[in-house]
């Protein structure tokens, strides 16, 4: 995809997860054929900026020895798995996967933006990423499959019988009218019968983060300031005997096999008192072609000098379009015509309380207001 900075190559770790050896093969794509910057998006898709259009067909080519892209555009079309990060071989959601995987030469061509939630785990944890069929479990620890934008699931008994529902689900979509409104959340038809919504999923602990920082019984979980880290950074981050890096959509890494003895994580956030991770920056001018501001410069000074103190969770985008953060935030900042509108408990398309902000006006506004005067 082009962008301001070049073209935009986007990376879907099968099953969430790159090797070791992959996962240093990508840090060598990104400094060979790009900027050298990587990012973690909200889908939990690793992106890498700044490839030429020359450049482009032996980036392919690199992607494809290394096992990060399929090896055919039908394949890479199919849609998206997101998977929560925690899931062990053999578990329902390493198995619910791995079907879905083998069976989807029997999907339907769908949206380009659709995806699957596996989020079989104790809880589900992925219930604020984009998805449009997640498959969770209830209350009473069962499995069942919910359409997004529908607060009820239908039941299921096993995985197998999980996947199979959920490809004739996405049929139905296809044949009733669905790819009008793109997505699951936006296609508002009752459901068919023999898919009743009948089951609630089990709710999510008030304190789950998803991934918290620091050490996890897999290694260790590292977070990405404003989801972005220079390969370098990732380089050092995967010696001593990390194995292996999994993708979340939280802007986390879970670092496979990394101990005590783990090399210092040096540009990537370990505190989850870090201000940072209260923000959502989108890459801004001069990185996107639609962005009329800066952005990442406001994210990091408003970090230092809010420390924490500030309106909450703050949303900087570089236009209306919001693509850091789809959900309301307490304060939220979308460029327009080389300044800033303010906009409080909303998003990034709707309408401000302010307009024509500079970097200066905006940090000492929200540098006067908390959460709780918003």
């Amino acid at each position: 995809m082009a962008t301001g900075d070049g073209l935009l190559v986007r990376v879907r770790p099968a099953m969430g997860r790159l090797t070791r050896d992959q996962s240093l093969a990508l840090c060598d794509a990104a400094e060979t054929f790009g900027s050298g910057l990587i990012e973690l998006t909200r889908r939990a898709n690793l992106q890498l900026r700044g490839v030429t259009e020359a450049g482009w067909p032996a980036l392919m080519a690199f992607l494809l020895e290394h096992d990060l892209v399929a090896p055919d555009a039908e394949t890479e079309r199919r849609p998206a798995l997101l998977l929560a990060p925690d899931w062990l071989d053999g578990g329902a959601i390493h198995r619910a996967a791995r079907l879905l995987l083998e069976r989807f030469q029997a999907w339907p061509t769908l949206p380009d933006k659709w995806g699957l939630a596996v989020d079989a785990g104790t809880s589900p944890v992925l219930t604020e990423a984009s998805a449009d069929l997640r498959l969770e479990r209830s209350a009473d620890g069962g499995l069942l499959v919910r359409a997004d934008g529908r607060e009820l699931g239908t039941p299921v008994d096993d995985v197998a019988t999980a996947v199979a529902l959920m490809r004739r689900l996405a049929w139905w979509f296809v044949d009733a009218g669905g790819l009008g409104a793109g997505r699951m959340q936006r296609f508002d038809a009752p459901l068919p019968a023999w898919a009743p919504a009948t089951t609630a999923p089990a709710e999510t602990a008030e304190d789950d983060t998803g991934l918290a920082l620091g050490e996890h019984s897999f290694g260790r979980v590292v977070g990405l300031p404003f989801g972005r880290a220079p390969a370098s950074v990732l380089r050092a981050a995967l010696a001593n005997g990390v194995t292996g890096m999994r993708v979340s959509p939280w802007r986390r890494l879970l670092l496979e096999g990394a101990g005590d003895d783990a090399e210092p994580t040096e540009g990537l956030i370990v505190d989850e008192r870090d201000p940072r991770l209260a923000m959502d920056a989108c890459p801004g001018a001069p990185h996107c072609a639609q962005a009329s501001v800066a952005t990442l410069g406001l994210a990091q000074a408003l970090a230092e000098r809010l420390d924490g103190r500030g309106p909450g969770r703050v949303h900087i985008s570089g236009c209306a379009k919001g693509c850091a953060r789809g959900r309301p935030a307490e304060a939220c900042l979308t460029g327009r015509d080389g300044h800033f509108d303010l906009i409080l408990n909303g998003r990034a398309d709707d309408t401000p309380v302010a307009t024509g902000l500079g970097e200066t006006d905006v940090i000492e506004y929200l540098g006067k207001h908390d959460a709780s005067r918003l």
